[in-house]
């Protein structure tokens, strides 16, 4: 059907591909939140606050992105990924540049909570969703790697916004950084959302055919029933503590690199940026193993990696470089690879007809890891004076959630 579908002035099977460009660029912006650690220091130091309170602005930040993806996943259908790309793009860049410019005249570290983390949180989580529907759309024959491709950018963000942020932070400060970034995302959030579309309803690749196991198999559940199977718990579970393990590591990748290895903040910055590398690879890499041996295995092979990762960690001593850098390029992949495998497996599990509105249910297990995460990381370092019990925490975790993929990360039956 509609094999002579046209997308920029080329055959759809084509032209879809730049959709997967400009949602990687959008994503880019929306994943400048990943270089949260850099900010981190200087945002203490500004506010004399302590390393939870540190961590506040990128768990709202994070929080916030999970609930406005649920509303978000209500709302896509209705107003089109056009829409709502445009007034995620302006709630992200509204958010940045109030944090740049509030806490002049309001000095504590709760504007910065409520503009960055709020605010901006919010309009992640409404732009977000508009490229990775598309994506799952216009690619049935391709899911896991259009989406992991998609959300490289958002991984991949702060090889380029850690540096970028770092350098502005050195020579204008914390808060004309925000400033300057906030501008540069809502111009280019909303330019690139308003392509975006989806296909016409029953469109496919010219030539593909869905396999007849696929199409036994095939369901399509709305939100309420499907958050009544146990595949879904096993997936929301899992998803979970994937998030804790990948965004506790993400929000102290930089003071860790600088307490615990040594590293002065320029070269602590340099590997935020390399951890994006593998945060934004995580993604493809992730989707198409996702595709290759079922959500399942592949969701075992990323647990089984942040729990080795974790354990390595508690042996990373003062110039234990190349030990940090290795656990931390993993931990980071495997959050990557986690948000490909879990847009992929609600689709394979739940079907694609309701995608939006349950993808929405199964992210907020990404808000929740990110409260979690931020807490165990900072109240590890506040209560304890180093990170090894939040590593402990992670590892120990990471078995219970390769034992809940094991024996629940299964295909749903078909009613009747």
């Amino acid at each position: 059907m509609a094999e002579d579908t046209k997308l920029f002035g080329m055959k759809a099977e084509s032209g879809r591909w730049l959709f997967v460009l400009m949602g990687f660029v959008i994503n880019i912006c929306l994943g400048s939140v990943y270089a949260y650690s850099v900010f981190k220091k200087p945002v203490q130091e500004m506010f004399k606050a302590g390393s939870t309170e540190g961590n506040l602005p990128f768990m709202l930040f994070l929080a916030s992105f999970a609930l406005l993806m649920l509303f978000g996943g209500r709302v896509l259908d209705k107003i089109g990924p056009r829409k709502l790309g445009i007034i995620g793009g302006i709630l992200v860049g509204l958010g940045w540049i109030l944090a740049g410019i509030l806490p002049n005249v309001i000095p504590s570290i709760w504007t910065v909570v409520i503009t960055y983390g709020i605010i901006g949180g919010a309009g992640v989580g409404l732009a977000y969703g508009g490229p990775l529907a598309v994506a799952t759309r216009w690619f049935p024959d391709k899911k896991g790697l259009a989406v992991g491709l998609t959300l490289a950018g958002f991984g991949g963000s702060p090889f380029i916004s850690a540096n970028v942020a770092s350098a502005l932070i050195k020579s204008d400060g914390p808060l004309s950084t925000l400033l300057f970034m906030g501008i540069a995302f809502l111009i280019i959030v909303v330019l690139l959302s308003i392509p975006m579309k989806f296909p016409v309803p029953g469109w496919k690749p010219a030539g593909w055919q869905p396999t007849a196991a696929a199409v036994a198999s095939a369901v399509d559940l709305d939100t309420s029933s499907m958050i009544k199977t146990p595949t879904f718990w096993g997936l929301f579970l899992a998803y979970t503590i994937g998030c804790v393990a990948g965004l506790g590591a993400i929000g102290i990748s930089s003071p860790v690199g600088q307490e615990v290895v040594k590293l002065d903040a320029a070269t602590a910055a340099v590997l935020v940026g390399v951890f994006a590398i593998f945060n934004g690879a995580g993604r493809p890499i992730f989707g198409w193993l996702t595709d290759r041996i079922t959500p399942r295995w592949s969701a075992c092979i990323n647990l089984a990696i942040i729990v080795v990762a974790s354990l390595v960690m508690l042996q990373a001593t003062a110039g234990a470089t190349v030990l940090y850098s290795i656990c931390f390029c993993l931990l980071w992949m495997c959050l990557g690879g986690w948000l490909a495998i879990a847009p992929t497996s609600t689709t394979t599990f739940f079907g694609s007809k309701n995608y939006s509105r349950n993808y929405g249910v199964v992210f907020l297990a990404y808000g929740i890891g990110a409260i979690i995460g931020g807490l165990v990381s900072g109240q590890s370092k506040d209560l304890f004076g180093n990170y090894d019990i939040s590593f402990i925490i992670t590892s120990v975790l990471g078995v219970i959630a390769i034992l809940l993929a094991i024996f629940m990360l299964k295909p749903v039956k078909k009613a009747g």
